[in-house]
């Protein structure tokens, strides 16, 4: 089975099981930085729980994911809660980020995906003054062996080091559940 095939059964058997899905915690409660909206990418966007979120506050987002599941899902509740949600397929293995320079996003979002080649490309693509929010998994002892495989798992303080030169607004491990979470400013 390839990736789009996994992420498709998955997505639909997530709608299958929810009433509308829930925008990350975190980023929910940091939406007093994100007054101004602006132009949003949501990278790996799942059902577009924080992709929502953000179009709720004056955001035009841009949301992408692997599966033409979530993504048709997306399109179809943006268009029904009328939405400025632009949701399109896209495998970020393959994809050209070069487009993403050209764009200057206000926020960028990334939330329990990790490709550690596209820390370059977000930091290039953030307007100055503009924000970064992520999620993902790390690793911890309490997590250890246990469901994502550890090249998928941040190191320790692994986010703090990368957005070093950047204000940090926002910074959690949470060992007991496995997550790391950074909400940043650009300098």
């Amino acid at each position: 089975m390839d990736t789009r095939d996994k992420w498709n059964i998955k997505h639909l058997d997530r709608i299958n099981q929810l009433d509308k899905p829930e925008p990350n915690p975190r980023l929910k409660k940091l939406l007093t930085y994100l007054k101004e909206g602006g132009k949003a990418l949501d990278i790996a966007c799942g059902l577009g729980g924080n992709s929502m979120l953000l179009a709720q506050t004056d955001y035009q987002v841009e949301a992408m994911d692997i599966s033409d599941v979530a993504i048709n899902y997306i399109q179809t509740q943006a268009v029904k809660e009328n939405l400025s949600i632009e949701p399109r397929v896209a495998d970020l293995t393959t994809l050209d980020t070069n487009d993403w320079q050209n764009a200057l996003y206000n926020i960028m979002v990334i939330t329990y995906y990790l490709d550690r080649a596209l820390f370059p490309v977000v930091k290039n693509s953030i307007k100055d003054g503009g924000y970064f929010f992520m999620e993902t998994y790390y690793q911890t002892p309490e997590t250890e062996g246990k469901g994502v495989a550890e090249q998928y798992k941040l190191r320790s303080n692994e986010l703090l080091e990368e957005f070093r030169d950047w204000k940090v607004i926002y910074f959690e491990e949470n060992e007991q559940e496995g997550w790391q979470s950074i909400f940043c400013q650009k300098q």
